[in-house]
């Protein structure tokens, strides 16, 4: 199966070194057959992945934080608007 990437949305986040970080956050789709007209839809795979503005790879936590992975105890807590 083909897959890609869809971004859903971009926030700020406020991380435990007192600095503000831009978190992205994709959605997985998958390419799950030809329709008869011959266009190739992509659909949803239920899976979000997020990731900062460099492209390293973040972890959200059950209560909300993110965890950027890789880089020790780096916290990140969204800010509001």
């Amino acid at each position: 199966m083909d897959k890609q990437l869809r971004q859903l949305e971009t926030f700020t986040a406020r991380g435990s070194d007192g600095r503000t970080y831009s978190i992205r956050g994709y959605e997985h789709l998958g390419r799950v057959g030809a329709l008869s007209s011959g266009v190739e839809p992509w659909e949803p795979l239920g899976v979000v992945e997020y990731k900062l503005a460099d492209g390293r790879p973040v972890r959200e936590r059950k209560d909300g934080s993110f965890v950027v992975v890789g880089a020790g105890d780096l916290e990140l807590h969204r800010q509001s608007h």
